[in-house]
């Protein structure tokens, strides 16, 4: 990488985890507080005073580094097992701070079952800075071999689980395709649905791993929030740049409610996956096709269990009919209608009319993404109760009667 400015405080410190994660992620160091607070204090400024004209402190101003970031990207790199993160002010603002890593005329290959928002982000860099994306379907690695260019390809993107048909892709193997073939790019994997409890991408190969730190990792669903981990530090001080040029740095006290909301992310996961592996296996004791890999009808249950240490708590499943789908979904009471995931409440909608709406109807075809398909991400509410609050949404809509038949 040239023309990369110097790095920004503390950022290439790796911090190696000591103990289980259930440990380390509430075990954060503050041992340059000089007040020894116990939690880590909001350094809410824009600026800081400088002791002479020429004498620039660690800090400056806070769009290129404020220590209540410094913190929590410390504590997410340890958690990642990456060399660098960093925090931005959203997930969407993360791809789009990796994907300027790709100049017009280089290449990106990605799945075809991708996030709305993300299809919608490379869809924009096509049209406005000739970067092609190739989708494919990356449960077959070597489908990817046909598009790896050494002089094109900069960036491969991968989702697995993928959202919103949880389908798996074989990192270490894509990965080993990739760096074999072109030096040059970057595999990166949106490891939002996962977190770093379950799975860490750059452990399996992977250069880049972000997530939507919206979710699981604040786990509350009351700020924005991306998170970016590098395996180097080149790749790290690359992104450092992006971000820095661009102002697009998380702010101290949203920094500060990341730093908190993770802290509790092993039990409230714990609890969630665990909730979903029953209401998996109860959908699919009714009769309709469920999409999660915490059952062992997955068709890649075995390859995602050989790369994480659970299923997760995001699954769908098929009705059959987009009318019951529907029904379904307007009959809950304590699965709120809502996009997104990984929030302590448990939230249900409907993919193609929600969250992947922006993707063209007939992409969504072409793509095999069915219009009846219902997400539901699981909660830490009380399983019964979701369970009983479910079934009786599936009685009303008429979901427990025999499924009809696809014409």
């Amino acid at each position: 990488m040239t023309d990369i400015l110097p790095s920004s405080p503390a950022a290439s410190m790796t911090s190696f985890r000591r103990y289980r994660f259930a440990t380390e992620v509430v075990t954060i160091d503050n041992s340059d507080d000089p007040h020894n607070a116990s939690s880590i204090p909001i350094y809410q400024t824009a600026t800081f005073k400088q002791k002479g004209a020429n004498a620039s402190g660690e800090y400056d101003y806070s769009r290129s580094g404020n220590p209540t970031r410094t913190h929590v990207e410390n504590h997410l790199a340890k958690l990642m097992g990456a060399e660098r993160a960093l925090v931005v002010t959203s997930g969407m603002g993360a791809l789009d701070v990796i994907t300027r890593l790709v100049r017009a005329g280089e290449e990106i290959i990605a799945g075809d079952d991708l996030y709305g928002g993300t299809n919608r982000l490379l869809s924009f860099l096509a049209q406005s800075q000739n970067i092609k994306t190739h989708h494919i379907d990356t449960t077959k690695s070597d489908s990817i071999l046909p598009y790896l260019s050494a002089e094109r390809t900069r960036l491969v993107l991968l989702e697995s689980p993928t959202n919103p048909l949880i389908k798996i892709s074989d990192i270490p193997t894509i990965s080993r395709y990739v760096h074999e073939r072109c030096p040059n790019a970057l595999v990166v994997v949106d490891n939002t649905m996962m977190s770093p409890y379950l799975q860490r991408p750059l452990e399996l190969g992977a250069d880049i791993s972000y997530h939507s730190g919206t979710k699981y990792l604040s786990g509350h669903h009351d700020l924005m929030a991306g998170v970016i981990g590098a395996k180097t530090a080149a790749i790290g001080d690359a992104l450092y740049y992006v971000i820095n040029a661009t102002g697009c740095g998380l702010n101290p006290f949203d920094s500060w409610l990341l730093l908190r909301g993770v802290k509790t992310l092993a039990v409230r996961m714990d609890k969630q996956q665990a909730s979903s592996i029953r209401i998996a296996h109860y959908l699919e004791l009714l009769g309709f096709k469920v999409h999660y890999p915490g059952l062992k009808s997955h068709p890649q249950y075995q390859l995602h269990h050989s790369m994480a240490s659970g299923p997760g708590a995001v699954l769908s499943f098929e009705t059959g009919d987009v009318d019951i789908s529907e029904r379904i979904v307007e009959a809950t009471r304590l699965w709120s209608i809502s996009v997104s995931f990984g929030c302590v409440n448990s939230l249900i909608s409907m993919p193609c009319r929600m969250s992947h709406a922006s993707i063209p109807a007939h992409i969504r075809a072409e793509r095999a993404l069915p219009e009846d398909l219902i997400r539901l991400c699981v909660g830490i509410e009380d399983v019964e109760d979701l369970l009983e609050d479910l079934e009786r949404a599936l009685d009303i809509a008429g979901a427990l009667l025999p499924l009809p038949v696809k014409q």
